[in-house]
């Protein structure tokens, strides 16, 4: 059976167990409510579907062989391709269809989020929902109404709690769903991809609250998203599913890369630097002729050192020369810039190749792009920049920001937070000279 690293603690209880799970759909039929005696005698002596691959032609296995453990307490996601086979298997967690093939086993009330409005009656008031969904979960009123308060003020839909919720909007329903399945105490939450209906404030509240939901009331929960930053913000451990088999259960990062890689061999991401905007102020000692990020997925997390690689080719001798680095938004706004040390050698005609690192740089969690220069001096001393490489390095960022106060002698343009200095290893020297 696949399961959970070793290094995971043996002591935690485990909450759902799949074996051998798999679910069979048939295909290009539609099967009668209720079927007259001819057409039952029919259906059993009519010939059986050639085969082909194992499966009977116009029938289609979501699910196949599916098994792993989750254990207590855990933020699990579910992730893969469009008809991988992750809304099925959460229809299956859910109970909302049963399993062609194998068990699951829940030990706990299931709090489920499958699409926007799950559960709701149109015609019922968002009061009377809450009622309605709790008594779904399987608690009782008194349990309801001692959550009640919470759930409303958590929503923030309360001019329009008797209200019918066929009247809201899908951003009401959003918030008055997650409310409702996060604070009736479910053992397991499960969350299909409905946050993305909701705005970015509201997001973040739900994200707070999943890691309380998890850290200090001690529940599961399951995320399935394709927003890979929320993933590998949230998610402790993923399962990754391809063509309804588990391809992948392990650490969140890992599974991202194959998610994102679909079985490819790629290890770095290149920027092509010759097509890049160029500068013309540059004095062109040197050129930037590579930068790539040594990694096969352009995704940091929290607290996470960004490095990339940078090849430079000296037209001229290159003594103490430096990288700087300006970090802007999608937007195309300056959020911040630094210097490296002045380490870097070079006689004319040689390339060599370094290891960058802009460590803990706290930026929001979203998507940046650089702009990259190689040149001699800083912005206290005055600088000379060899070469510059605008609108390169893209990547996106799960970190929380800090709020570090501008140095005096900082230029505005270059961004409002002022970045560690970068860390500079020269890898390699190599003379180019005929």
């Amino acid at each position: 059976m696949l399961a959970h690293p070793a290094s995971k603690p043996a002591s935690m209880r485990l909450i759902i167990t799949a074996e051998n799970l798999g679910k069979q759909y048939r295909l290009g039929t539609q099967q009668a409510a209720y079927a007259t005696l001819r057409e039952t005698i029919a259906n059993a002596v009519r010939r059986p579907d050639k085969t082909r691959n194992g499966n009977a032609t116009g029938t289609f296995w979501a699910l196949r062989d599916i098994n792993f453990e989750i254990q207590e307490g855990e933020v699990v996601g579910i992730i893969g391709r469009n008809g991988a086979g992750k809304s099925t298997l959460l229809r299956i967690l859910s109970r909302v269809t049963e399993p062609t093939t194998g068990r699951v086993k829940l030990r706990g009330r299931v709090g489920s989020l499958l699409e926007v409005g799950t559960g709701f009656h149109p015609e019922l008031t968002g009061r009377e929902n809450i009622f309605l969904n709790g008594a779904i979960l399987g608690m009782k009123k008194a349990e309801i109404v001692r959550k009640f308060d919470e759930i409303v003020a958590f929503a923030e839909i309360e001019k329009f709690i008797d209200t019918p919720v066929k009247r809201y909007s899908s951003g009401m329903y959003v918030r008055l769903a997650f409310a409702v399945a996060a604070h009736l105490d479910p053992e397991i939450l499960i969350i299909d991809e409905v946050l993305a209906v909701g705005d970015q404030q509201f997001q973040r509240k739900c994200l707070g609250k999943i890691r309380d939901v998890s850290c200090r009331q001690g529940r599961t929960v399951l995320v399935v998203s394709h927003t890979m930053p929320l993933i590998l913000q949230l998610v402790q451990y993923c399962v990754v599913l391809e063509l309804g088999l588990v391809r992948y259960l392990g650490p969140a990062d890992k599974a991202v890369e194959i998610y994102l890689n679909s079985g490819s061999a790629i290890t770095s991401v290149f920027f092509d630097v010759a097509n890049s905007v160029r500068k013309v102020e540059g004095t062109q000692a040197a050129r930037i002729i590579s930068l790539k990020f040594p990694r096969a997925v352009p995704i940091f997390g929290a607290e996470e050192d960004i490095s990339f690689i940078i090849q430079i080719r000296a037209i001229r001798k290159m003594v103490k020369a430096r990288v700087s680095m300006t970090v802007f938004s999608s937007e195309g706004i300056a959020v911040g810039s630094c210097f490296s040390h002045p380490g870097l050698i070079a006689e004319a005609g040689e390339e060599i190749e370094a290891t960058v690192v802009l460590s803990c740089p706290r930026l929001a969690p979203g998507a940046y792009y650089c702009g990259l220069a190689v040149g001699k001096g800083t912005h206290t001393s005055g600088h000379v920049d060899f070469d510059i490489v605008h609108e390169t390095l893209n990547f996106e960022v799960c970190a929380v920001p800090g709020d570090d106060a501008p140095s005096s002698h900082w230029c505005q343009q270059w961004g409002r937070i002022v970045f560690n200095d970068l860390n500079v290893k020269q890898l390699r020297r190599q003379s180019n000279a005929v």
